[in-house]
């Protein structure tokens, strides 16, 4: 073999490996969370958001009273006859309840439906003690998570960080310097775009969830680089598989 034809081998060999780092590079990505946290002494939250009741929730409302007989009303929340797990608030935001029948509570905190139910009661027993709760209070969760699903969080009470927990958390592809969450408010859709990668985070009033919220983690470019693996390498293959045929018909040859 000549000096020509070994030069020639060589920069197949090298064209080969180039190839094989190129399709295989990727962006250096930042994987943790709060991954600034040792630049900083302490953050403040965002000022707490109650919860607002809205027409379609289901509620749960139960009564403690020196009247057992009220009470059970309430605990077996028998609405017309019909057994349920909560009331339902109707289109016109209302909920129908025992003794006191028909009552507006959306647009409120659940606070402050108990003390408008509390004062509908009280013509009714005497000093009773009301707790509302929203019993189909949900969030979902997609993308780039391990168990992406819709939520129901008994208690209303849920951040970003737990959504994600509950979802399995993020997959490696997922950005977690570009979470979307999406929120409706007064009919219009919200898109906010929120990184975990910088603990203020938990300052933005989206990091605490409301009713319905959307959380969408997007994949990584590395992820369309790995599923397009199999596509890139068929020709490497048949590239390395023809170098390797020139270089035996010249082995042959000389």
């Amino acid at each position: 073999m000549n000096r020509n034809h070994i030069q020639i081998a060589k920069q197949m060999a090298a064209y080969l490996i180039l190839s094989v780092l190129i399709s295989g590079c990727a962006a250096k990505r930042d994987l943790v969370y709060f991954s600034n946290l040792n630049q900083i002494n302490s953050v403040s939250e965002a000022p707490g958001q109650e919860v607002i009741i809205a027409a379609g929730d289901m509620v749960n409302v139960t009564v403690i009273s020196a009247s057992l007989e009220s009470d059970k009303l309430f605990q077996t929340n028998t609405n017309n006859g019909v057994t349920n797990v909560g009331y339902k608030v109707n289109a016109a935001g209302n909920i129908t309840l025992p003794l006191i029948g028909e009552i507006h509570i959306a647009g409120m905190t659940t606070t402050q439906a108990e003390r408008a139910i509390t004062q509908q009661l009280s013509k009714q027993i005497k000093n009773p003690g009301v707790e509302v709760k929203i019993t189909n209070f949900k969030v979902t969760v997609v993308g780039e998570v391990n168990k992406p699903s819709t939520f129901t969080i008994p208690d209303g009470n849920i951040n970003l960080i737990e959504a994600l927990g509950l979802a399995g958390d993020m997959t490696v592809y997922g950005k977690r310097e570009n979470v979307l969450v999406i929120r409706q408010e007064n009919g219009t859709k919200i898109i906010k775009r929120l990184s975990l990668n910088d603990v203020n985070v938990i300052r933005s009033p989206y990091f605490d969830l409301k009713q319905n919220d959307i959380v969408y983690v997007e994949p990584d470019r590395s992820k369309a680089v790995e599923y397009s693996q199999n596509t890139r390498l068929m020709p490497l293959v048949i590239a390395s598989i023809s170098a390797l045929a020139v270089l035996v018909a010249v082995l042959k040859t000389h």
